[in-house]
């Protein structure tokens, strides 16, 4: 059976200092598999890229892992993933990422995550594709940036509607039924999982 729909996740690589990090990698991860769903990630085992992949192959979901080969050889790959494609190059990765996604979503993590993050963003300004982007901000860890992006439209270097491209919010189950609905998709649970 094909899944209901396809999230991509960026992520730290790292656990983050707060436990809520944690705990909002596995309520992602568990609100995938629960609703039939499939995680597109960049296929590692580490932080919360690993708890998030654990959380939905838990709930019943697939998990499909995008990795550059240096970084299998770093042993950084998630060997369980249900599918596991191992590219040349990061341009290609995120390409990939890119194309097996419904929807797109950013929660705590490093450079990696914002560049990921602020490539697939511009990427729908420039309507290189029309999927919903969002931003899951745990404990108060995007407060600064989102204020930081509201003073660029005060300052007339980013648009209103630039902004409504993006879906920022604390909740996992509202934030996700909201990107998958404005995916054209259905997000319903599995029966076993009620």
């Amino acid at each position: 059976m094909s899944p209901a729909f396809s999230l991509c996740v960026y992520c730290g690589s790292k656990p983050g200092k707060h436990p809520a990090y944690e705990a909002a990698a596995r309520a992602v991860g568990a609100w995938i598999g629960a609703h039939q769903g499939q995680l597109v990630y960049g296929g590692g085992h580490n932080g919360l890229m690993g708890i998030l992949a654990d959380a939905t192959q838990a709930a019943g979901g697939r998990v499909v892992g995008i990795i550059p080969g240096s970084m299998v050889e770093r042993e950084w790959a998630r060997h369980s993933c249900d599918e596991l494609h191992v590219v040349d190059t990061m341009h290609e990765r995120k390409r990939m990422m890119m194309e097996r996604a419904d929807a797109f979503l950013a929660l705590p993590g490093g450079i990696g995550t914002f560049e990921e993050f602020f490539e697939v963003w511009t990427w729908r300004q420039l309507g290189y594709h029309d999927k919903p982007v969002g931003l899951l901000n745990v404990a108060g860890y995007y407060d600064r940036l989102l204020a930081f992006l509201e003073t660029s439209v005060t300052e007339n270097f980013l648009g209103d509607w630039q902004m409504d491209l993006i879906q920022a919010d604390t909740q996992v189950p509202k934030l996700l039924q909201h990107l998958v609905e404005a995916a054209g998709l259905t997000a319903a649970p599995r029966l076993d999982a009620l």
